[in-house]
């Protein structure tokens, strides 16, 4: 799995016009790709890492200020450029290996207590947000 995990004053996700997913208040955005082999072993421990990861103001986590997170669905990270100008997408899992999972790892934040919000798994999706510091990062299990 991977996620680009971004440390937001607010963001939100729309289809179609209307606001599905938004956090109004310091949290994370959070980006996830599944790729062939992943387990819900990796989706359990890339939720506690998001839910424990120090990047909010004062090192402090989300589960150290209930702050919320908006987990999207981001199939593309696991695209590749290296080759010619046409990303391929090879190494993403398909809609019905990768939309469980990411559904596990929001399952997952909200057994630990967090509050999180969504998009659609497969949707056209406009997020918005307003990255704070800015801080963007990289996380791979």
């Amino acid at each position: 799995m991977r996620a680009v995990v971004q440390r937001v004053s607010s963001a939100s996700v729309e289809v179609e016009g209307r606001t599905v997913g938004a956090v109004t208040e310091p949290g994370l955005l959070v980006l996830v790709g599944v790729t062939h082999g992943d387990t819900h072993a990796e989706a359990a421990k890339l939720a506690a890492k998001l839910w424990g990861l120090r990047i909010l103001h004062g090192e402090k986590s989300c589960s150290d200020v209930s702050a919320p997170l908006l987990v999207i669905s981001q199939f593309t990270l696991y695209g590749d450029a290296r080759k010619g100008r046409r990303p391929t997408w090879q190494a993403a899992a398909p809609g019905p290996v990768a939309e469980p999972l990411v559904e596990a790892v929001v399952e997952e934040l909200r057994a630990l207590g967090a509050h999180v919000e969504t998009g659609i798994f497969g949707a056209d999706m406009k997020v918005s947000l307003v990255n704070d510091g800015p801080i963007t990062l990289t996380l791979e299990l």
